[in-house]
């Protein structure tokens, strides 16, 4: 059976009006509230060009996970973890798609990681991971940013993690869609960086939802990064920087020095 996947996107018109829409074909479809409250539509319709794409979640949190793919656990001279490794990050790390990831001054070796995204549609608190699913609105890709001296040097990993810009996020929010088995790229200047498959990961997306929602209570549109796959590199001023998830499309950012 085909999936039936939704397209959900955040958008900011000409006049400076958001709004959150389901993307069909080049037409937004406009809904009475983000997605993650009610995927109602106000009968407004209005052409997707022209608008400015924004990123797609509002989360009161960004989880991550750190090492949830063995290859890249081994590039980081690691050990693979036998419990989901959770972090978080900033919410002011958001980026929106066509953004521009800042370097800060304090580090001299900012990292892309490209990642598949979950994003909580029902509130979720000790949620046996049997039950989890029922808990995602759907997905969507993210870039996991870090600056890796600075992650090393601090023992904990919240500053190297946060730097505002560090989150790129998009370019849409897919329901629907089966997460299983998803490709996951990063390009810089067009060239491969990373290219992994959900499949590889160590912990699945109920096992993730229903771990972090026994340490918090999950929020609608909350956002859960769910690792990285090897080969993250640096990152230059100048670069573009792509990450591409399978049936999510391409999230395209730049990357400059900060001032």
């Amino acid at each position: 059976m085909t999936e039936r996947l939704d397209h959900f996107v955040r958008v900011q018109l000409a006049d400076g009006e958001r709004l959150y829409a389901r993307l069909a074909g080049d037409t937004l479809h406009v809904l009475a509230a983000p997605p993650w409250v009610s995927t109602s539509e106000t009968g407004r319709r209005l052409p997707a060009t022209g608008t400015r794409r924004l990123a797609p979640v509002e989360p009161s949190k960004i989880i991550g996970i750190g090492r949830n793919y063995r290859e890249h656990a081994k590039e980081m001279g690691a050990a693979v973890p036998t419990a989901p490794l959770m972090f978080l990050k900033a919410p002011s790390s958001l980026l929106d798609p066509e953004g521009v990831i800042e370097l800060p001054p304090e580090s001299a070796a900012v990292e892309h990681e490209a990642e598949l995204g979950v994003v909580i549609g029902k509130r979720a608190r000790r949620v046996p991971a049997s039950e989890a699913m029922a808990h995602v609105l759907g997905y969507t890709a993210v870039g996991d940013i870090t600056a890796r001296d600075l992650q090393r040097a601090d023992g904990q990993w919240a500053r190297a993690k946060s730097f505002d810009t560090f989150c790129p996020v998009g370019p849409v929010l897919v329901g629907g869609l089966d997460p299983a088995a998803l490709d996951v790229q990063a390009r810089v200047n067009g060239a491969v960086r990373q290219s992994g498959n959900t499949r590889d990961m160590i912990f699945g997306v109920a096992d993730l939802v229903s771990y972090a929602s026994a340490a918090m209570t999950l929020e609608p549109g909350d956002l859960i990064a769910t690792g990285t796959p090897a080969g993250v590199g640096p990152l230059a001023s100048g670069d573009t920087l792509e990450i591409e998830v399978g049936q999510i499309g391409v999230l395209r950012v730049s990357v400059r020095r900060h001032g």
